[in-house]
């Protein structure tokens, strides 16, 4: 294979800079993704004239969970040994150390605190209407994470590697953030689908669930062709995603035949 025929990948992660201040490829995204899912959840309660000046809170609540949720979840799963002997670092965010299976968790305690404050409906009746966005939300933070020339795969052959020349890296790698931010998009398109041509938005949980299945059986493929993130990781037979992954894809098996199973016997009444 021609070296030349690889990409060779070398963006600043910064996109410009005002004396101390810095404005990043990775925050640009984040902040993106949150203007563009409120406008999705926004259009979701006009349509079900739903009271809007919950949205505000909800936001707040959302980004309060993502933010807490990733990065306990990198300190906790990926970086304890390191944090547990620094743990002055364990809230220096800007250090960079999120992990999206704690930003999940995060995300629904946050949602389960505000649908008993707000809403009082249950809590996968909003989880089901944020989880849309969120797809297209983790689509955006992978393309975060291939401008920060991180998280990306094993060495490859294939025509579409990436030479990530900003870590000095002599050889193609696997852009797994871009398989990752793939299959985040397909799912917010068939979450989309299901929302607005389908009656599934009745059946409380089946979106989550559908969520939950797609997003981290997608993530539990990818991991094999990835990098591991933690030297401890080396000698598991699954790394710590993969791992952590299980126990979603089974929540959202569990969601999606418990929310078929209830919306038929709704329906039998």
């Amino acid at each position: 294979m021609d070296f030349l025929s690889f990409i060779h990948w070398n963006i600043d992660p910064e996109i410009f800079s005002i004396g101390p201040l810095s404005v990043r490829w990775y925050g640009l995204m984040f902040a993106l993704s949150f203007i563009l899912g409120y406008n999705i959840v926004e259009k979701m309660f006009k349509y079900e004239k739903e009271n809007l000046k919950w949205l505000d809170s909800l936001l707040l609540y959302i980004v309060i969970g993502t933010i807490l949720g990733a990065r306990l979840g990198h300190v906790f799963f990926y970086g304890w040994e390191y944090y547990s002997q620094h743990p002055g670092e364990i809230l220096m965010v800007w250090k960079g150390g999120l992990a999206s299976h704690g930003g999940a968790l995060g995300i629904f305690i946050a949602l389960l605190i505000h649908s008993r404050i707000f809403t009082k409906k249950n809590v996968f009746w909003t989880i089901d209407r944020v989880v849309i966005p969120t797809a297209l939300a983790a689509m955006f933070i992978r393309l975060g994470n291939l401008f920060n020339s991180e998280i990306y795969g094993i060495e490859t052959s294939l025509p579409w590697g990436f030479i990530f020349e900003r870590n000095g890296e002599p050889v193609a790698k696997h852009p797994t953030q871009l398989y990752e931010a793939a299959a985040y998009l397909l799912t917010f398109l068939v979450l989309r689908k299901c929302y607005w041509k389908t009656e599934m938005k009745s059946k409380t949980g089946m979106l989550t669930g559908i969520f939950f299945m797609m997003v981290f059986t997608a993530r539990f493929f990818i991991e094999f062709i990835k990098e591991d993130q933690e030297a401890f990781e080396a000698g598991m037979m699954l790394n710590m995603g993969q791992w952590l992954s299980i126990p979603f894809v089974l929540l959202g098996l569990g969601l999606v035949l418990l929310a078929q199973y209830k919306y038929q016997l709704s329906n039998r009444k």
